[in-house]
């Protein structure tokens, strides 16, 4: 089945994701064309929660209709939750063991170069011209020093795209349209889909609110269910709406809600610490699936240590279902809710080139978690001061972190110089931090 391969090689978060979908069903199976590629994913970035997945739920039921959604994106998230299962029980069990301390620094430091990458093969398809280049260092510089709210970012990059288009300036006019194809892949015309509207993908009112309604039943039915049985204060009522609240607010994808996510785990909740959430990164980094998913590490963590009553494996088992089925339930509702009208207005330039803007912009924000990661992966401590309402984050030069820094230059000289792939990047920082435990002892 195609889209159980799909999963299981989808590795090395969401740049690497798409581009095992565009290399099968665009340049190998030829099922659609790359401008009809790129407007679904321009459609998903803009959209809360993980847009790799999101993208094969569009596509999924692009081709094969709503089951080919259903099952495209129930595929994409589950060999990952497996894997990320087992390797939580793991480190539940033995997360202070050495060996594993040093296997997780190892996929710490390579968790760096793999962002950086992601930040590279998105803004190659992305930053176009100056002006999207711009619209990226604009979005970086107000995240990073003034702590923009993510949405606010993007509504903002929207409607400038939106803007530019209909100015009829020529630095918005990209994506959209239908094109030969000649120099940009396959065409639409030439896929197997073909480049008109099929009839399941038309706006139907009446299957979107059956749809809709269902997957809202589906989705906050357990959410009211545990409020109401075990209130507020209980650790499954605090998942249940907390992943819920991030379903509908977090936008741009895993990367750009980590740093959320992050906040409010570790800060509020106390369901983890900082070390541990980079931990989960990488994890999520070495399984196939969603890099989302290290939400499911989360939850798995915050009830393992607040088993209330429950074994703590048990309760811990539960939690990490939950998470996963009120993180992604969502992704099917947004996709299911809004392609048929997306997809109609395929050929709107304004549109488009607010969807391309969109996507400029999140590469800025990804730029941001890159330098956030190599921070506290380089060192010890990190500061945070304000200046003229700027914030800045100011490293500690005596906690330098030497190992880490070399482990992690090696692994961009991998990636970006020498070519290597991102899981044997991954495997490799991983051996090299268990044999670094080992000379320690």
């Amino acid at each position: 089945m195609v889209w159980l391969r799909i999963a299981m090689l989808s590795f090395g978060g969401p740049a690497g994701q798409i581009a095992v979908m565009h290399r099968i069903l665009v340049e190998e199976k030829k099922w659609i064309g790359e401008r009809r590629f790129l407007h679904a994913l321009n459609y998903c970035m803009m959209l809360p929660g993980p847009e790799a997945q999101q993208l094969a739920i569009y596509l999924g039921w692009l081709m094969h209709r709503t089951k080919g959604g259903v099952v495209a994106g129930t595929l994409f998230v589950l060999p990952g939750f497996i894997a990320i299962l087992a390797l939580s029980y793991l480190y539940a069990a033995l997360g202070n063991v050495g060996l594993v301390e040093g296997l997780f620094f190892g996929l710490k430091a390579a968790v760096l170069a793999v962002v950086l990458n992601a930040v590279a093969r998105i803004g190659k398809r992305a930053l176009q011209n100056r002006t999207m280049l711009g619209l990226a260092a604009i979005a970086f510089a107000a995240i990073f020093f003034f702590d923009v709210a993510f949405p606010i970012i993007i509504l903002g990059a929207a409607l400038l795209g939106y803007w530019g288009s209909k100015s009829g300036m020529a630095a918005f006019q990209v994506g959209g349209g239908h094109g030969d194809g000649n120099d940009q892949g396959l065409s639409d015309r030439d896929s197997l889909l073909g480049e008109g509207l099929p009839a399941h993908a038309r706006p139907n009112s009446s299957w979107s609110l059956r749809m809709s309604a269902t997957l809202l039943l589906l989705w906050l039915t357990p959410v009211v269910v545990l409020f109401v049985m075990l209130g507020s204060e209980n650790v499954f009522s605090q998942i249940a709406i907390f992943f819920s609240k991030m379903a509908v607010v977090t936008f741009g994808g895993a990367y750009a809600v980590l740093g959320y996510v992050t906040q409010e785990a570790v800060q509020n909740y106390g369901w983890l610490a900082p070390g541990e959430m980079l931990d989960g990164l990488g994890m999520a980094e070495t399984t196939p699936g969603p890099l989302i998913q290290v939400v499911q590490f989360v939850g798995f963590m915050g009830a393992y240590r607040d088993a209330t009553g429950l074994d703590p494996m048990l309760a811990a088992t539960l939690a990490a279902v939950l998470t996963t089925w009120v993180t992604f339930v969502p992704c099917f509702l947004w996709i299911f809710l809004g392609a048929p009208y997306v997809e109609r207005l395929r050929d709107n330039r304004a549109l488009s080139a607010a969807l391309s803007a969109i996507t400029a912009a999140v590469v800025g924000v990804i730029l941001n978690l890159a330098i956030w990661f190599g921070l506290h992966v380089i060192f010890a401590e990190v500061e945070e001061r304000h200046l003229m309402g700027a914030r800045l984050l100011i490293p500690n030069l005596a906690s330098l972190d030497l190992f880490a820094l070399l482990l992690a230059a090696g692994a961009m000289v991998a990636i970006f110089y020498f070519k290597v792939s991102m899981l044997k990047v991954l495997f490799g920082c991983a051996l090299l931090g268990v044999l670094a435990s080992l000379v320690s002892f």
